[in-house]
């Protein structure tokens, strides 16, 4: 009958709130086939054959090399098992030249002085060793040759390495990037402690040589409660398949199990309650740091709180764009940080800031271009906004005017930005801009998000009872802000009339205040 066997050698992940240095394991190595217990056997079968009194000698052999065929013992996290090469290795003082090989010499020489070494095929390499492998892959698979990623993670096994923080001298950014570019660069680096479990499956008698040494098991941690397996624990399934290499091949059982000792109810309930008692306290810290009310503004003003992109810009006439920016502030503001504190005063109606833009061009010859100005006025209302705002510059007449924007850079510039809207220097009743030429150029698209706090959100009690400026009679800064639309719109279409009428002949003037004064 052929005997089963767990083929699945896949890396297992767990996650531990335990403490990485209670981790017990207990490992398990059988020899199913021997040559050397075959040649013992038929040798015995011959002797029985021929004289019947061998038979006690033939039922105690197996036992005398239960030693050599079978071997069971627990690891702990991170416990030095010699073996037998380092054993013979670590015995004489002058090949030991480094602290940590001193060390082993010492443990060595007491090992074999009280004789009690209690392994003699198993044995490990912890992290402070020098034991590489390029592929790392146990007896248990088929053998094959390392992969890329396997070569790569086998150089990032030491957590003490010296991180030193490297200034990159090529660009950034690499926007057509190579297969080899890609295969070098998507590798995680994440330092790990590791811990191998090794087996010597040397005939017996013949222990110590590198080639008979095999890896069977291999653990890893991050330091934070990640411990990768490979392979993962029996669980009561088949044992792994192990075979040798060389001209006499073997197979050996493996058999892994967790037996790490239990936390007892009181433990468990205990840590519990010590884990719910450190997030709580750590929840009062933040409380403490943050606190537990917004802060209000003063009574009567308004706190508007601005986070804006500028998304794309269309339609320019050249590439390689840049934008020169400043925010006018109504006098009845003032700018702290990044958030406006606008004082609204009683029975008038807040002034929202105005943001001045400028888009340019850079040459090739690093000369810049004026490509357009614009302006953008804050939304009254909260919320998400996307706006679109339109641009124009200055144009000159003439031939001249455009052979030296397009040779030698520059063109018309304004020297009061605040032109671009009604200035806010402008103390007059009209604002005329006849002669004035001007060309349509792109547009800019804003992304913003606006926020509002003031008392008249949260005072309702106080609304109710006492209504103190024309901010609050309106009952929200969304019908405001409506309102303020309304009254800008208004003002547009009545200069847009008084214009229409300096337009117009006098006689028409004069029949136009007939008309309305019959009206």
């Amino acid at each position: 009958m052929a005997e089963s066997w767990n083929t699945d050698t896949s890396e297992a992940v767990y996650r531990s709130r335990d403490a990485i240095k209670n981790l017990r394991i207990s490992v398990r190595v059988e020899r199913v086939t021997s040559s050397v217990v075959l040649s013992q056997h038929l040798q015995q079968t011959v002797l029985s054959q021929q004289n019947p009194g061998v038979i006690e000698l033939d039922t105690l052999t197996p036992q005398a090399q239960a030693g050599d065929n079978v071997e069971e013992l627990v690891v702990h996290w991170q416990e030095k098992l010699f073996s037998q090469s380092e054993m013979d290795l670590f015995q004489s003082e002058a090949a030991c030249h480094s602290p940590l090989e001193k060390q082993y010499h010492t443990e060595v020489r007491a090992l074999l002085r009280t004789k009690g070494r209690r392994n003699q095929r198993v044995f490990t390499y912890t992290e402070h060793d020098r034991f590489t492998s390029l592929h790392e892959d146990s007896v248990t698979t088929a053998q094959s040759a390392p992969t890329f990623l396997a070569e790569r993670m086998s150089t990032v096994r030491n957590r003490r390495q010296e991180r030193r923080t490297v200034v990159p001298r090529s660009k950034m950014i690499t926007w057509e990037p190579s297969h080899d570019f890609v295969k070098s660069s998507h590798v995680v680096t994440n330092a790990m402690t590791t811990m191998h479990i090794m087996a010597d499956l040397g005939p017996p008698g013949r222990l110590g040589l590198k080639e008979n040494e095999c890896l069977l098991f291999t653990v890893r941690t991050d330091g934070n409660g990640v411990v990768l397996l490979k392979p993962d624990f029996n669980k009561g399934k088949e044992p792994y398949r192990v075979e040798t290499n060389g001209e006499k091949k073997e197979v050996w059982r493996l058999t892994l199990d967790n037996v790490s000792t239990a936390m007892a109810a009181e433990d468990k309930e205990k840590e519990q309650h010590m884990y719910k008692d450190l997030y709580s306290r750590h929840k009062d810290y933040l409380n403490s740091l943050v606190g537990h009310d917004f802060e209000m503004p003063p009574p009567g003003v308004l706190r508007l709180m601005v986070n804006g992109e500028i998304v794309s810009a269309l339609g320019f006439e050249y590439d390689n764009l840049y934008v020169h920016f400043f925010m006018e502030l109504p006098n009845s503001e003032s700018l702290l940080y990044v958030n406006f504190f606008m004082e609204v005063p009683n029975k008038s109606l807040p002034q929202w800031p105005v943001l001045y833009f400028k888009v340019l061009s850079l040459d090739y010859w690093q000369r810049y271009r004026t490509e357009g100005y614009g302006y953008l006025v804050f939304p009254a209302t909260p919320g998400k906004h996307v706006v679109t705002c339109h641009t124009w510059r200055p144009l000159q007449t003439g031939t001249v005017s455009g052979l030296r924007r397009f040779f030698i850079g520059g063109s018309p510039e304004l020297e009061d930005h605040s032109y671009v809207r009604v200035p806010g220097t402008f103390k007059g009743d009209r604002l005329s801009r006849f002669g004035f030429c001007t060309e349509t150029t792109g547009s800019l698209v804003f992304n913003l998000h606006c926020l509002q706090h003031a008392r008249a959100f949260v005072d309702a009690r106080d609304l109710r009872k006492k209504r103190q400026s024309v901010v609050d009679q309106l009952g929200g800064f969304s019908q405001q802000g409506a309102v303020y639309n309304i009254m800008e719109a208004f003002q547009r279409a009545r200069r847009r009339m008084q214009e229409a009428r300096e337009s117009l002949p006098g006689d028409l003037i004069n029949t136009s205040a007939q008309t309305q004064s019959m009206m």
